[in-house]
C-alpha cells in the first residue's frame, strides 16, 4: 500500500516506524528537514520537505498514485486541508486526519462528508485517551482494558500477585475454578518477555497476564489472578484540559470527583460547566491543597496536564500521600516504561492510543479493530471472516487446523450476541468476528492474507 503521512512528529514518527515493515511504502511530509533527516536514517522511507496541505508538496510525494493520507501534524486546520487538497486534486481514496478541538469534533457528523470537508476517518487522541482511562476506573487493578464487537468481549492485562487464587498453579485450573466462566490466557510477559500459555504453564507473581473473556466475565477472571480491588468511589483529577474535563464529565455521575486546574479562568469555565464535579484552581503539586483535600481518601489519582514531569511529581506525591492508585498521562512513550510500575500504577500514552485508531484503518482485509499493546511490541486485533470454505483459509476450519503466524494466538469469537472461547477444535463460520493476539506484530501481514478471502469472492 503507498501512503503519505504528513507530519514527522510523536505519532507520524511511531506510525511510520509500524507501518514501514508490512511491505508499504511510506512517504513522510514535514516542514522539518532535521527531524526528516533522522527518519530516513532509522527506517527505509522516502521524505519530502515542505508544507504537507501544498499541492505541489503532495504531488511530490506522490498523491497522484497514493491509497492513503494520514494528516497527523498539530493543527487540525492544516490536517483538514490536506484532506481536502489530496480529494480535490488528487482523488485519494482514503483520507485520515487526527483533529483534536472539541469544537471540530462536536460537528463531525455535519462536517466531515465529501462534498464538504472530505475527511474518511477522524482520529480525536484526547476522546480516545478518556476513554482508556474510564475503562481502568470501571476494571480497578487492570493494567489495560480493549473492546471487541462492540464491547461484547475485552482482552485486559492485570498483573499476578501474591495471594492471587491461580498464582502459583497451572492454567489449566483456571477451569475447575471458575467452572460456569469462559476464558483464555492469550499471552504472558514474564520479567518482560513473552511466554506461550500452555494449559501446564505455571502462573507466577508478578506475572503480566493478557486474558480474553465475555465483558460480563472480566471481574470474575481478575479476582482469580489477584485480590480484587474494590470500585474507585472518589476520584482527583490534575489537569482541566480537554481530557480532564472529558473524564470530570463522563466519571462525575456515578463517582465523587475532585478537579484542580491550574488557571484560575479554565478553572471558573470547568466550574460552571460541569454538574457535580467540585473544580480547584492550584498547583496538583503542590502538598498542602493535596492534604487540605484528603489526598489519602482517594482511591485514583490521574494526572492528565499537558507537562509529562509535571504529571509524574504530583502522582507520585499523591501515592506517597496516601493515594491508593496513580495514573498519568505522558507524551513522550519513552517515559512510559519508565515510570509505570514503582510508585506510579499506570502511565499511558495519546500516541499509543492513536497509533491503535489509525493501524485499525490501515489494515487489510476486513480488520475491524486494532490495539497497540506493550507500548507497541504487542497488537491484538479483530477480523471478520469472510467467504466459504472454497474462498477462505479460516472459514469452515477448526482452530487447531488453521496455521497461524508464530507467536499469534486466537482468543476468541464472536458469533451475532454470543462470545465463544476459543479452543482447538472451535470451527470459524462466515461473518465470525475473531479475535486474534499478536505477541510480535511483524507477522501482521500473515494475518492480514489469512483474512482476506481469494478472487472468487464477491461479498
Amino acid at each position: 500500500m503507498k501512503i503519505i503521512i504528513l507530519g514527522a512528529g510523536q505519532v507520524g514518527g511511531t506510525l511510520a516506524e509500524n507501518l514501514v515493515g508490512e511491505n508499504n511504502e511510506i512517504t513522510v511530509i514535514d516542514s522539518d528537514p532535521t527531524i526528516l533527516r533522522a527518519l530516513q536514517d532509522r527506517l527505509d522511507l522516502q521524505v519530502v520537505t515542505g508544507v504537507g496541505s501544498h499541492p505541489d508538496v503532495l504531488r511530490k510525494a506522490g498523491a497522484e498514485d497514493a491509497d492513503m493520507l494520514i494528516a497527523v501534524t498539530n493543527s487540525d486546520e492544516s490536517n483538514m486541508l490536506a484532506c481536502q487538497v489530496a480529494y480535490s486534486l488528487f482523488k485519494t481514496p482514503t483520507k485520515i486526519a487526527r483533529v483534536r478541538s472539541e469544537q471540530y469534533i462536536i460537528y463531525q457528523e455535519q462536517l466531515y462528508k465529501q462534498q464538504d470537508i472530505p475527511v474518511d476517518h477522524i482520529i480525536a487522541p484526547e476522546q480516545l485517551v478518556t476513554k482508556a482511562i474510564k475503562r481502568l476506573i470501571d476494571y480497578p487493578g487492570a493494567l489495560q482494558v480493549v473492546e471487541f464487537a462492540e464491547g461484547k468481549a475485552s482482552l485486559v492485562a492485570v498483573k499476578a500477585y501474591y495471594g492471587g487464587l491461580l498464582v502459583g498453579h497451572a492454567l489449566s485450573a483456571l477451569k475447575d475454578h471458575m467452572p460456569n466462566v469462559e476464558t483464555r490466557v492469550a499471552a504472558i510477559y514474564r520479567r518482560g518477555r513473552p511466554i506461550r500459555p500452555l494449559g501446564t504453564t505455571v502462573i507466577e507473581a508478578d506475572d503480566e497476564v493478557f486474558f480474553i473473556a465475555a465483558t460480563k466475565h472480566i471481574r470474575a477472571v481478575m479476582s482469580e489472578l489477584q485480590k480484587l480491588e474494590s470500585s474507585y468511589k472518589r476520584v482527583m483529577i490534575a489537569g482541566g484540559g480537554l481530557i480532564g474535563a472529558g473524564l470530570a464529565k463522563q466519571l462525575e455521575h456515578n463517582h465523587n470527583v475532585k478537579l484542580i486546574e491550574y488557571s484560575p479562568e479554565r478553572a471558573k469555565y470547568l466550574s460552571a460547566n460541569l454538574d457535580k464535579t467540585i473544580v480547584f484552581s492550584g498547583d496538583a503539586s503542590d502538598p498542602e491543597l493535596l492534604s487540605e483535600e484528603n489526598i489519602e481518601q482517594v482511591d485514583a489519582f490521574i494526572a492528565v496536564t499537558n507537562d509529562d514531569e509535571a504529571n509524574i511529581m504530583s502522582a507520585m506525591l499523591a501515592k506517597r500521600m496516601g493515594a491508593q492508585k496513580a495514573m498519568v498521562l505522558i507524551q513522550r512513550s519513552a517515559y512510559v516504561d519508565l515510570v509505570q510500575g514503582g510508585e506510579i500504577d499506570i502511565a499511558f500514552s495519546p500516541q499509543q492510543a492513536t497509533i491503535s485508531a489509525l493501524l485499525t484503518h490501515v489494515r487489510r482485509g476486513d480488520i475491524v479493530n486494532v490495539y497497540s499493546l506493550r507500548r507497541g511490541a504487542a497488537e491484538a486485533i479483530e477480523a471478520i471472516a469472510h467467504g466459504d470454505e472454497n474462498t477462505s483459509k479460516v472459514v469452515g476450519r477448526q482452530i487447531g487446523d488453521i496455521k497461524l503466524p508464530p507467536g499469534t494466538t486466537i482468543g476468541a469469537i464472536v458469533r451475532d450476541e454470543q462470545v465463544i472461547i476459543a479452543h482447538s477444535d472451535t470451527k470459524i463460520e462466515a461473518n465470525d468476528h475473531v479475535i486474534l493476539f499478536l505477541v510480535d506484530k511483524k507477522y501482521i501481514n500473515d494475518v492480514e492474507k489469512l483474512f482476506q478471502p481469494s478472487a472468487f469472492f464477491f461479498g
